[in-house]
């Protein structure tokens, strides 16, 4: 499943930086980018556009404005919106018009990868509820970016074997690869981007890979020649995971 999407923001740099974070993820289809509210909007009426990226303070239409009239459609297939902009004061009117996320300028593409896979979850369960069976399509990216020094790096999920937090940086144990990736941001944010179903922190300084686990001993995970600790903050997740495992 892609989602289709535009891009509007009045000032040309932030749009071209918009167009190109939605055109390098893969579950976006970029199908139009606008300098003005007003040309989105009848371009939005004529097209099926399930997601709408878009600055608030815009000529002749604002972003809320806009937002406004989007959510005036009163029916399940209207387009969501994600907010990018440099005022944090609206946060609060934006969750007003059901904004699925809020990027607060300047936000990287970690920031945006977040709020559009949480977008990608929202049109999955309505795909769910319409269809009432699951759906064909994965139920996440394969692949996340991470920034590693002074670039985004590709990173496969089924690659990654664990992740461990390391001062303001985590490692990312990589399958394929003898030494981890070391990447500036935190292990809350990497749990929030990695897939439920396949991620899960077993420690406040850990989150493994649930298909690489390869054998479980008291309150220890081992994955390949690592041994993991399970903490009491979190195990009884883990071991609701265990008794479905065993079953």
């Amino acid at each position: 499943m892609k989602l289709n999407c535009v891009a509007i923001d009045d000032e040309p740099l932030a749009l071209e930086l918009l167009s190109k974070f939605i055109e390098q993820t893969s579950f976006l289809n970029l199908i139009g980018k606008f300098s003005n509210a007003i040309e989105a909007l009848g371009f939005i009426n004529q097209n099926e556009v399930q997601l709408a990226f878009m600055d608030i303070q815009m000529p002749d239409l604002s972003g809320m404005e806009l937002a406004r009239v989007l959510d005036g459609k009163k029916n399940s297939d209207k387009t969501r919106i994600i907010f990018a902009t440099a005022y944090h004061q609206f946060a609060i009117e934006g969750y007003k018009v059901e904004a699925l996320d809020y990027l607060l300028k300047p936000y990287s593409y970690e920031d945006f990868l977040n709020a559009a896979t949480k977008a990608f979850s929202y049109f999955e369960k309505q795909t769910k509820t319409k269809t009432e069976g699951p759906i064909a399509e994965p139920a996440a990216p394969e692949y996340i970016f991470l920034k590693v020094e002074y670039q985004l790096v590709k990173v496969m999920l089924k690659d990654i074997g664990y992740v461990e937090a390391y001062k303001d940086y985590v490692k990312v144990h990589l399958l394929s690869k003898p030494n981890p990736l070391l990447s500036l941001t935190s292990l809350k944010s990497m749990e929030e981007l990695l897939p439920t179903d396949k991620f899960m922190r077993v420690h406040r300084s850990y989150i493994v890979a649930l298909d690489h686990i390869d054998s479980v001993s008291k309150n220890v995970i081992q994955i390949g020649k690592n041994h993991i600790s399970v903490s009491d903050n979190y195990k009884e997740a883990f071991l609701e995971f265990m008794s479905r495992w065993m079953n």
